[in-house]
């Protein structure tokens, strides 16, 4: 079974969208027969700024708000994200560009660092307020997430992986996808937003019936020789 997980690493709720699906997931049968794909969304692929510009100040100017409403809203997120086991630092948090970011998670997706990496991306920004168009903090979340850090330096340098991410957007644009996160299951069943992970395992329970209609029923009372007539024939 296929997920595939469109996100952002400055969208909350793709933190906390990832928590209630890992949730949901530990109550699958086989989990271990999932293969997770991250997908790259960039919400604001524009945005030019530096580490010491304010969260909650630009969040506002950028919806036509106020502080003040701005400032209550991400509380209420930040409420809402402990539920999940979550500590979100919105008064210290650094706006970022996240193209290089992303570029470092199709980087890791090579060497099956994804999880890793992006669940230290989210860390880096919600928690630590770590800024992640830093390229010495990105080359330090490869290390920390068992990737070679040279070569993590000498990719971000470069322009690898930029074709795939804007490949990632264009494939979101293609199917309707707008925002984030969007999960995707066997590439037929769409999930949008931080759902209750009953809504994931009901999805997750639902895809795996339709690619194992049939399961072995396993008990030690089970005969292995058992008569068995195949093929149209039975031999008596």
């Amino acid at each position: 079974m296929k997920v595939e997980v469109w996100t952002d690493m400055i969208c909350p709720f793709c933190y906390i969208g990832k928590r209630r699906f890992e949730a949901g997931l530990e109550k699958l049968a086989h989990p271990e027969t999932v293969e997770i794909v991250y997908r790259s969304f960039e919400l604001n692929p524009h945005i030019q700024v530096n580490p010491l510009d304010d969260i909650t100040g630009m969040a506002a100017a950028r919806q036509g708000s106020t502080r003040e409403h701005m400032k209550a809203l991400q509380d209420d997120i930040s409420k809402r994200a402990e539920q999940d086991g979550l500590k979100f630092n919105y008064d210290t948090a650094k706006p970022t560009n996240t193209l290089n970011a992303h570029r470092l998670l199709q980087f890791a997706m090579q060497f099956g660092k994804a999880d890793d990496v992006i669940e230290r991306l989210y860390q880096a920004y919600f928690t630590d307020s770590l800024y992640l168009d830093d390229l010495s903090i990105l080359v330090d979340i490869a290390i920390q997430a068992g990737l070679d850090g040279d070569d993590a330096a000498e990719m971000l340098a470069s322009d690898r992986f930029h074709d795939e991410v804007r490949a990632d957007e264009l494939a979101a644009r293609r199917v309707g996808i707008r925002g984030v996160p969007y999960f995707v299951i066997n590439d037929k069943y769409g999930i949008s937003g931080a759902q209750p992970a009953e809504v994931f395992v009901e999805a997750l329970q639902q895809a795996w019936k339709e690619e194992n209609p049939y399961i072995p029923f396993k008990s030690t009372s089970v005969d292995p020789k058992a008569s068995l007539c195949e093929d149209g024939t039975c031999e008596v």
